[in-house]
């Protein structure tokens, strides 16, 4: 499938803004084509992390979910399904409801995770989730400022073994997960100090989402 070619300039236009980033330019290419092949397939994208992982983790799913630099009106297709469901509202629905990016963070289901690391194993939180919510064809970010996170490892593992693209955000070693193979494309951006490399991960998935975006609601 090829992209727009917009869309692919995003890459371009990051390390351009970073230039450190250059050194990333493969696998960030990589993960642009891993989202949006999936949305193309009519998937969804889940994410988790820890700690400020776990937060850009909610980010991502925000910039997703809604517009994020680019309008996303709904077209003719909503407008006749709201008239007839619901005409009262419909008008009110159209001018405020936005396109969408289906989206979930592993990391906000608090009633599960409590639950399940109580009674099972704290580590496979997020693998329980992906187990249950992920399906061949979605994609899993799995966010680890050292590479070595457990319980994003599991995750990645068991996002492999249902079928589902992975994407992996670290710093410049990939700790286990490059090591290990865990994720098809990891992002390594260039530092091994914990605020930097959350630094460089910002402009990253703010880029991931801005070139999604680009894909089905640009121009």
């Amino acid at each position: 499938m090829e992209l727009k070619k917009t869309t692919l300039e995003k890459v371009e236009e990051l390390i351009a803004r970073y230039p450190a980033l250059a050194v990333c330019r493969a696998d960030l290419r990589a993960a642009v084509e891993a989202i949006c092949a999936s949305y193309h397939e009519g998937h969804k994208l889940l994410v988790c992390g820890n700690g400020g992982s776990a937060s850009d983790s909610e980010h991502i799913v925000g910039e997703l979910m809604k517009g994020f630099l680019l309008p996303r009106r709904l077209g003719e297709k909503e407008r006749q399904a709201f008239a007839a469901t619901c005409p009262d509202a419909a008008d009110y629905l159209l001018e405020n409801l936005q396109g969408t990016l289906p989206a979930i963070s592993l990391v906000n289901s608090v009633g599960l995770g409590t639950a399940f690391a109580n009674d099972q194993a704290p580590d496979l939180v997020f693998a329980q989730q992906v187990f249950g919510l992920g399906q061949a064809g979605d994609v899993l970010i799995g966010i680890s400022t050292s590479g070595n996170s457990g319980n994003v490892i599991y995750a990645l593992d068991v996002a492999r073994a249902k079928g589902l693209r992975t994407v992996a955000l670290t710093g410049e070693t990939g700790g286990r997960i490059a090591a290990e193979h865990r994720a098809e494309t990891v992002v390594r951006v260039p530092s091994r100090e914990t605020f930097k490399i959350q630094e460089y991960h910002l402009p990253v998935y703010h880029m991931l989402c801005i070139a999604a975006e680009n894909e089905f609601f640009g121009a």
